[in-house]
């Protein structure tokens, strides 16, 4: 097990993407045939945390979005303008390593999101995900997101909540 500091920055070419492998090979395959389209297009963006200067620990994405005013918990939209949708900033994919399990790097990615969604000059409410699996659910409940009551993978967490600390 590697205990290497990490350094996060946005991908780019320098990085080795072909070494990286997660338990998950549609992320591996994402991060290695996909991504760098989608950055040219503008579709998403993505920030790795890299163990060296080149080999990459762990990733995740980052993309505009909207939530359904009507699919948030009753609770949640009362102060909100009765817009039909809100902002979000939707974070579509989050890998880590399996050489880096157990560092506590998924947190460390997760909580350099939401700073970069809080910190964003454009206005969003929340930082939304599409957990994979319970599993993922369970990751996201344990930092604050809150399931969406009818979609119990789609989760978020109102960006106001992270300014505050």
């Amino acid at each position: 097990m590697s205990r290497a500091p990490f350094q996060l920055a946005p991908l780019d070419a320098g990085h080795d993407r072909v070494a990286f492998n997660s338990a998950s090979e549609p992320l591996n395959r994402y991060l290695r045939e996909q991504v760098t389209q989608d950055i040219r297009r503008r579709i998403a963006a993505c920030f790795v945390a890299l163990a060296d200067e080149q080999r990459i620990a762990g990733y995740y994405t980052l993309a505009s979005a909207s939530l359904l005013l009507a699919d948030l918990p009753a609770g949640a939209g009362k102060k909100l303008p009765r817009y039909p949708t809100v902002p979000a900033v939707r974070m579509g994919r989050l890998a880590v390593d399996q050489a880096f399990k157990g560092q506590g790097l998924g947190a460390a990615l997760l909580a350099d999101a939401l700073d970069r969604a809080a910190r964003s000059e454009i206005a969003a409410f929340a930082l939304m995900v599409d957990a994979k699996d319970e599993a993922a659910a369970a990751f996201y409940r344990h930092h604050g997101f809150i399931a969406l009551p009818d979609s119990p993978l789609t989760l978020f967490l109102p960006l106001a909540t992270v300014q505050r600390f």
